[in-house]
């Protein structure tokens, strides 16, 4: 099935969640959805689409916005998805793919913790690789390195 294919199925489907669908090598393409339809898109693109693996979450920050990119897999069609969002930097959240695809869980985790993006609904959003208390996100463009001693971090005791 090529893209054409692909958005044409979710457009039909979701007109108004679906914004662009384009090619994107290796892939099936890339389909760039509306944040507030995010769980009508991972329902369809599971359950019609047939993409049963989520294989990769990130975040990218552009500043002004920050993109979230999931990487999906259908083992009938032996090809991948791509799928992307959007958000506004202020107010960067999207709902969580963990209820669809569990294995989204720590890499929700890692992009709200490194790109500051929120998972609305998430089951356990908390530090993965920062330490309890770490009030930074490392991969914003914003993130200046501090001198250690200009950090107040938490520590927890094991």
């Amino acid at each position: 099935m090529a893209e054409e294919g692909v958005g044409a199925l979710l457009r039909g489907k979701l007109p108004d969640a679906v914004l662009t669908v384009e090619p994107f090598d290796g892939t099936l393409g890339r389909v760039t959805f509306a944040p507030s339809h995010a769980l009508e898109v991972f329902r369809a693109v599971r359950d019609d689409l047939g993409f049963a693996h989520l294989s990769f979450v990130g975040g990218i920050d552009w500043v002004a916005e920050r993109e979230v990119v999931y990487l999906l897999w259908s083992d009938e069609r032996k090809a991948y998805l791509l799928l992307s969002t959007r958000l506004d930097a202020k107010d960067a959240h999207v709902e969580s793919a963990t209820p669809l695809w569990p294995s989204a869980n720590w890499h929700e985790r890692e992009a709200w913790e490194m790109v500051d993006i929120t998972f609305d609904h998430h089951p356990d959003l908390r530090h993965l690789l920062m330490p309890d208390g770490y009030a930074f996100h490392p991969l914003l463009r914003s993130f200046k390195l501090h001198e250690p001693e200009e950090l107040e971090v938490k520590t927890r005791r094991v």
